[in-house]
């Protein structure tokens, strides 16, 4: 196995500029707390005790009727890899931190892995409040130390599945609609993951390479400004720099409102029109794109119009109901940025015995649980919340078995299975939980057993 330079771990002056990850660093991207409180466990001998701690969300994000789970495929992954090195323990002991824990702490992360078994809801599944996305149930340590990881991904690949998935529903099966946010998304390794979560939650393409071709897809993108200025102001026009790039890249959509979005157009059409260029499509990146498309159409009707800045659900569904000409949309900013999901990882069980939150604004539902979700009509008609032992037959139920004493149970689904499931899940949602304003979540119902466990469990904490 491949191990990083002994300067990669070192404090202080020795450090590592590049602050980047690989499957090795895995077991470092985590909180302080989740090792100090580890080293605790030990102390009081009770790391092994068998832990269940569910990922969740309390509230949506304001104006989301439903989520849409994703990032499962990179949590396994990350937990099928969880390991300790000798450097990088070494690197936590200079620290000096864990001075006072027990030398049995080291040996734990000396020779530790992930054992225990997770249950999780598919990837493009939707899902709402207070409902696991996933649960694990392992030794007290493991499940509490990986923690930090499997929100980062879970949350952040979960919200821009989501706002995919409500980009694709305003604009329907036809339309194309192309990822553009590396430049806006929050790190390096968060443009990959919510190039991956547009693609599963519905869009059609990523501009960013390195994520397109490490998920087999090809890359999509047009060209921007600086090559029309640069070309314009080098070789005498706005038309050359279109004839230069279409000579390298027969076809390509042009970006033409760099100048004069009207005037270009008619250049293009007088060039279409006499047989001089073949156009796939011309893309607009400001203005008011309302009367700027209805122009362009006016000129080249039939070439696509590509339309990008700064758009979301809110503003394409407002340029479709003013009748913009629009055939295709880039999402960058609003898509990978926005209001978080403020998903949660919290403690239900240990050793068999249920626990419960029960602190003002986060109050939690003690026991391990599954989502029980039946259907009318084709639509989601309720969820019910309720415990794992609970049996039916006319419901689903959606948490599925993932991973078993470590080991992952089936290869990662494709993108196209998932967007697959992604749309499916939006149609079952009724239409007062799609709209996007003022959405009503689906129903979730408390099952019987949940909430007698509930009552049981907060009578037991006020006689302590």
């Amino acid at each position: 196995m491949t191990t990083f330079p002994e300067m990669d771990y070192e404090i202080k002056s020795n450090q590592n500029p590049e602050l980047n990850l690989s499957s090795e660093d895995y077991s470092l991207l985590t909180d302080l707390y989740q090792l100090t409180m580890t080293a605790c466990y030990v102390g009081e001998g009770i790391e092994n005790k068998i832990a269940s701690f569910e990922l969740f969300v309390r509230r949506l994000p304001d104006g989301f009727g439903y989520l849409i789970a994703m990032g499962l495929a990179q949590a396994l992954e990350y937990l099928t890899k969880f390991r300790f090195n000798d450097l990088q323990i070494a690197a936590l002991q200079k620290t000096g931190i864990f001075s006072h824990a027990p030398k049995r702490f080291w040996q734990l992360l000396r020779g530790g892995c992930f054992t225990g078994d997770v249950w999780a809801v598919p990837e493009g599944t939707a899902v709402f409040a207070n409902e696991p996305l996933l649960r694990v149930e392992a030794p007290l340590w493991q499940a509490q130390i990986v923690e930090t990881y499997l929100l980062n991904t879970l949350n952040y690949q979960t919200l821009i599945a989501t706002k995919a998935a409500r980009l694709r529903d305003i604009v329907g099966e036809k339309a194309t609609l192309l990822e553009f946010g590396t430049r806006r998304a929050f790190s390096p390794q968060a443009s990959l993951w919510a190039a991956r979560a547009a693609l599963a939650g519905g869009l059609d393409a990523t501009s960013n390479v390195l994520a397109a071709l490490q998920l087999g897809q090809k890359p999509s993108g047009t060209m921007a400004h600086a090559l029309v200025m640069s070309l314009s102001a080098l070789e005498g026009s706005e038309e050359q720099a279109f004839t230069a790039f279409h000579q390298y890249f027969p076809g390509a959509p042009l970006l033409i409102d760099t100048y004069d979005t009207v005037a270009a157009a008619e250049k293009l059409a007088e060039k279409v029109n006499t047989g001089k260029m073949e156009l796939s499509g011309v893309r607009l990146d400001s203005g008011d794109l309302v009367s700027l498309s209805k122009q362009v159409r006016s000129l080249l009707p039939n070439i696509s119009i590509f339309a990008s800045g700064d758009l979301d659900e809110w503003e394409i569904s407002r340029l479709k109901q003013e009748g913009a000409e629009i055939d295709s949309y880039g999402l960058g900013t609003k898509l990978v940025t926005g209001s978080p999901v403020n998903g949660v990882y919290k403690l239900v069980d240990i050793e068999g015995i249920p626990v419960m939150k029960e602190s003002s604004g986060k109050f939690t539902y003690p026991g391990k649980k599954q989502i029980f979700r039946s259907f009318l009509d084709g639509k989601i008609h309720k969820d019910r919340l309720g415990l794992t032992e609970e049996k039916s037959d006319h419901e689903k139920s959606l948490l599925q078995l993932v991973i078993k004493a470590g080991k992952q149970l089936q290869t990662p689904e494709t993108l196209t299975i998932i967007r697959q499931r992604t749309a499916a899940s939006v149609a079952s949602l009724p239409a007062e939980t799609r709209r996007l304003e003022n959405p009503t979540s689906v129903k979730i119902e408390i099952s019987e057993p949940l909430q007698k466990l509930t009552n049981k469990t907060k009578r037991k904490d006020k006689l302590i």
